[in-house]
């Protein structure tokens, strides 16, 4: 393995967002501009200076109209990542590579999405027409057996993983009763001061078993965007510096999008291992050395893979790591301090990152003490990706 590292060489300097709603009432261009302009507008920075953008293949919004519309000049690299949620932190990635190899001085990520008012994700494809590609054929193997939703999809995976170590939908609910306690403390979220209980989880009605309805991450309209510079500028801006200590992607292990059942274990996400691997090497630490996380939530048995494959718990205990109430604010690891999609908005979990950058700055609704590392990770069953963002270079 090379030597050479990407770590502690960008900064996020700024961040922005829309209001998030169920029916924001524009254009998704509008809502990416407006979240540009704020993250710019946080960072000190005028929109002349932005001269590369990176946002996801998904999003709606062309790189060159926002540029063009935010007041740019000179747009010098541009970029999009794949697999939906999976791609919450490469853009971030690709925006630090891009300063610190000196393509850049500024670059500009986000993802902007009606996805409750104008489309929505959580149907799937069972309305999607004919469509020969490569990738889409991969669903012709499952649609037939009723596999058509994001939910039937994790299902099958979280059956696996439930009967293999013996976690149950209480434990699920656990992750859900956390994420709304965090949320209904966050003025932002879309269920502030909307708290549940265990027993509000367990009586809502079933989407696909295991799942019920309070096991799956909102449909929001909204915007998030981020700022990033190289390390040396960063210090001269007007917000406290949040370093990119890690960047990662990953895809093993026979991945396929959203429906990897053919490994030799079901219950795992082999990806989220391997950038777990590559976030610690290049941050020099270790799961102890992170205080808070910003784990993807679009469904909670996700949530508790997801802990024991960053190292946070054993495999099989990540059950008995949220029964113990670790998740919490008072646990030793809060996650999700701005609720999560499941409590904030589903923003394709860039809205995660912009949590985690408030972390770091000290500027949290639900803020940690003494944060030095935050854990953010992408969408899972999908080639995914994540991040460690530092208070120190």
């Amino acid at each position: 393995m090379s030597k050479r590292t990407l770590s502690g060489q960008a900064a996020i300097v700024g961040i922005g967002s829309t209001e998030f709603s169920k029916q924001s009432g524009r254009s998704e261009m509008h809502l990416a501009v407006e979240s540009v302009l704020a993250a710019l507008a946080d960072a000190g920075i005028d929109p002349t200076e932005v001269d590369g953008i990176s946002t996801y293949t998904m999003d709606n919004n062309p790189e060159m109209e926002v540029h063009r519309l935010i007041g740019g000049k000179s747009l010098k690299m541009f970029s999009r990542i794949h697999y939906g949620g999976g791609a919450a932190c490469a853009p971030l990635m690709q925006a630090a590579m891009a300063v610190a190899t000196g393509v850049c001085e500024c670059v500009v990520v986000y993802r902007a999405m009606n996805e409750r008012s104008e489309y929505r994700f959580g149907t799937g494809v069972a309305d999607r027409p004919a469509n020969a590609s490569y990738e889409a054929s991969n669903f012709g193997w499952y649609s037939p057996h009723g596999l058509l939703t994001p939910a039937s999809w994790v299902a099958m995976a979280a059956t696996a993983y439930m009967n293999k170590y013996g976690a149950t939908s209480e434990d699920l609910g656990r992750i859900s009763v956390g994420a709304r306690a965090m949320a209904a403390n966050n003025p932002n979220a879309w269920f502030y001061q909307k708290p549940i209980t265990l027993e509000d989880h367990q009586n809502s009605r079933w989407i696909c078993e295991p799942l019920r309805l309070l096991d799956c991450c909102q449909e929001s309209d909204g915007a998030v965007a981020c700022v990033i510079v190289a390390a040396e500028r960063a210090n001269e801006l007007q917000q406290k510096p949040v370093y990119i200590r890690g960047a990662a992607q990953g895809a093993c292990d026979d991945q396929q999008a959203m429906n990897s059942y053919y490994r030799d274990d079901v219950a795992r996400l082999s990806e989220c291992e391997l950038v777990a691997q590559q976030l610690y090497a290049q941050a020099g630490i270790g799961p102890k050395d992170i205080q808070t996380a910003v784990i993807y939530d679009h469904f909670t048995p996700y949530v508790l893979t997801q802990l024991e494959e960053y190292g946070f718990c054993p495999r099989g205990e990540a059950k008995d790591f949220v029964r113990g109430g670790e998740h919490l604010l008072s646990g030793s690891l809060p996650v999700n301090t701005h609720g999560g999609q499941l409590g904030e908005a589903y923003i394709h979990g860039l809205n995660g990152v912009a949590e985690g950058v408030r972390q770091v700055r000290g500027q949290s609704c639900n803020q940690v003490d003494n944060v030095e590392h935050v854990l953010v990770t992408a969408g899972t069953g999908v080639p995914t990706s994540g991040l460690i963002l530092g208070a120190q270079n």
